[in-house]
């Protein structure tokens, strides 16, 4: 088993490329967290914004993307995509793993999410939105925001991804392939 896990994208088509290329072109799936074209008014627009792009990008991907709808997302950018972006998560059974995925704009808070994560007994809960990492086990459910490959809000403004297989999960610096966060499922 292998999933790719990005998150707010924004509309820049070659961070999803680079991430893609490094982690996600042999995944089993790729799970999104939102966020996927508009770059949102208070975020910056980069050399590689090109939502159109991306847009063919997903839409070509030979590997099965699920999405879910981030604050970013409108209607009139998902209708551009060939496949569901769905709202206001998604619920993915992979492998003998429940994974929920929302953006989590709409849940802030860890005890919000605890919540969430224990009705749909998650064993993994995916959120994006504050473009930072998360990887912690509460409970029964791991955490994961795999912050973004695009605009980073980190302090060292690293852009991540995350991928997730039969061992563990690890967050990727998509620049130097450096493991910033990881979580062994059997440790």
């Amino acid at each position: 088993m292998k999933i790719g896990v990005i998150s707010d994208t924004h509309g820049h088509e070659m961070a999803w490329q680079r991430c893609f290329d490094k982690y996600f072109a042999d995944a089993d799936l790729i799970l999104h967290a939102g966020d996927v074209l508009y770059h949102g008014p208070r975020n910056p627009m980069k050399a590689d914004y090109n939502p159109a792009g991306l847009v063919q990008r997903i839409n070509i991907c030979p590997v099965p993307v699920v999405i879910a709808r981030g604050n970013c997302d409108s209607e009139v950018d998902a209708s551009c995509l060939e496949l569901p972006v769905q709202a206001p998560y998604t619920y993915v059974y992979w492998q003998g793993r429940r994974i929920v995925v929302t953006h989590g704009h709409t849940c802030m808070m860890d005890a919000e999410k605890d919540s969430l994560a224990a009705h749909y007994h998650a064993d993994i809960f995916i959120s994006g939105h504050i473009h930072t990492n998360v990887l912690e086990k509460r409970g029964n459910t791991i955490f994961l925001n795999p912050g973004s490959p695009a605009l980073s809000k980190r302090d060292d403004h690293r852009a991540t991804c995350a991928v997730i297989e039969d061992e563990g999960i690890r967050i990727y610096d998509i620049d130097t392939d450096e493991v910033l966060l990881e979580y062994k499922f059997n440790a």
